[in-house]
């Protein structure tokens, strides 16, 4: 048994003082407040349950400084992004993915959803193990002692009715049925879940998205949904549909369903996603970063579609300024405040998007859970004079205000520093490992 006190700590019945918790087996089995903290690890400031980043491309943080020297749009980025995937090997992957993975948990993420589409060798040629990229995802994140749901993604056309280009044949495994029968050689554990995905509906055809769909019938599901105007009119022209539409028809959406972005949606597609209890996973820091568009989050959640958040691109890794995104990308397409409560952006950062990786039994602190504690500083510049409340971790706090991080009952981040890893020097190396004669 290991006991850790909290001064204040966010349970389910609101904030409390002096919460005493105690784990067993990576559970909470006891927690209790105004107690007296004894011999348990004191953590600091208010504590929070951990935090869920539900869409996660680990490669893409070696274009982060690098993408932003010129005018372009998401196809333009996407030339760059395709540079590092050309390159990566499964030993240079874990490289990359343990420093990412790293810099994730020191920012208070304890589970991530990696949408991992990067499958084979360059030219489509087959490692010897033929998941060895996604193994490689799966050793960093338990050796940073990151939860993985390792989101193995189908990718076989390189748009609506066109071929696979030179770094895409990478991704493709040829169609998917033959993707699914790689996919059903991954194991899961009790810190991994291998869930799938559809890259989207320009890269596995219409006809193909049903064997995506119930070739894990019970993980989790995700897709990108209408993250661009042009994905949108290429559906529209080639199946007289919307994106929604066509996930609808193929009976994709679901309440194990995550559309990722879900950007550009008509009132129809709102409601479909909605009706069917599909999440919408959002991650404004990338949807700003590649100018993508503002998504109708409201309009979505009074429709039934749960909200959760991820970093995607890595442009930015930090919870905090995703939740607080969502609510100030509204603010400015209404042109009105108050849209997204603190608490309900928290939810979308904590229970629900672990439950959307497959984690139900996480992001609450009580007995029973996974126990995840994250540490937020309320005496920082940021945060100092603002109270230990919601509203200050999600409108004040950001990933550099976290100082402690328990995982499981492990506590991994202390005093601000992963207890195992220098994350900036594994970055750098890793980073440099890739882009070297690739920088945009």
């Amino acid at each position: 048994m290991t006991a850790y006190w909290c001064p204040q700590a966010l349970l389910p019945s609101g904030i409390a003082s002096g919460v005493l918790v105690e784990v067993v087996d990576g559970r909470f089995t006891s927690v209790v407040a105004d107690a007296p903290a004894g011999d348990a690890v004191r953590l600091t400031g208010l504590v929070l349950p951990g935090l869920a980043n539900c869409h996660s491309h680990a490669f893409h943080r070696a274009l982060r400084g690098r993408t932003q020297t010129e005018r372009g749009t998401f196809w333009t980025w996407r030339e760059q992004m395709y540079a590092v995937a050309s390159v990566l090997t499964p030993d240079s992957y874990y490289q990359l993915a343990r420093a990412v993975y790293g810099e994730m948990l020191l920012s208070g993420i304890t589970a991530v959803g990696e949408f991992h589409y990067l499958h084979h060798a360059p030219g489509g040629r087959r490692y010897d193990d033929p998941n060895a990229m996604g193994e490689a995802l799966i050793a960093a994140a338990r050796d940073v002692g990151l939860r993985l749901t390792l989101l193995d993604t189908c990718y076989v056309a390189g748009g609506v009715d066109q071929p696979l280009n030179e770094v895409q044949q990478r991704f493709s495994d040829g169609e998917a049925a033959q993707w699914a029968a790689r996919v059903l050689d991954l194991r899961g554990s009790g810190d991994v879940v291998i869930g799938a995905a559809a890259h989207s509906i320009r890269g596995v055809p219409q006809e193909q998205l049903g064997t995506v769909a119930s070739a894990l019938p019970n993980a989790p599901l995700h897709i990108h949904l209408s993250e661009q105007v042009a994905e949108n009119a290429t559906s529209l022209e080639a199946y007289g549909r919307t994106p929604a539409q066509v996930l609808d028809e193929a009976g994709f959406l679901g309440p194990r369903t995550s559309a990722v972005h879900a950007t550009h949606l008509t009132p129809v597609d709102v409601g479909l996603l909605g009706a069917s209890a599909t999440y919408s996973c959002f991650c404004p820091t990338t949807e700003r970063d590649l100018a993508d568009g503002i998504g109708p989050s409201v309009a979505l959640r009074d429709a039934g579609s749960t909200l959760t958040l991820g970093s995607d691109s890595h442009a930015v890794i930090d919870l905090f300024e995703e939740m607080r995104a969502v609510e100030l990308n509204e603010r400015l397409a209404s042109q009105e405040r108050g849209h997204w409560t603190a608490s309900e952006l928290l939810t979308a950062a904590t229970v629900a998007g672990h439950r959307s990786l497959g984690f139900e039994d996480a992001g609450r602190i009580e007995v029973g859970a996974r126990a995840d504690l994250v540490g937020v500083t309320v005496d920082s510049v940021r945060t100092a004079g603002t109270g230990a409340s919601v509203e200050t971790a999600v409108f004040a706090a950001s990933a550099a205000d976290v100082v402690d991080v328990v995982v499981s009952g492990r506590h991994l981040v202390a005093s601000g520093n992963h207890v195992k890893l220098d994350v900036a020097t594994e970055l750098a190396a890793s980073i440099a490992a890739v882009t070297e004669g690739n920088a945009g």
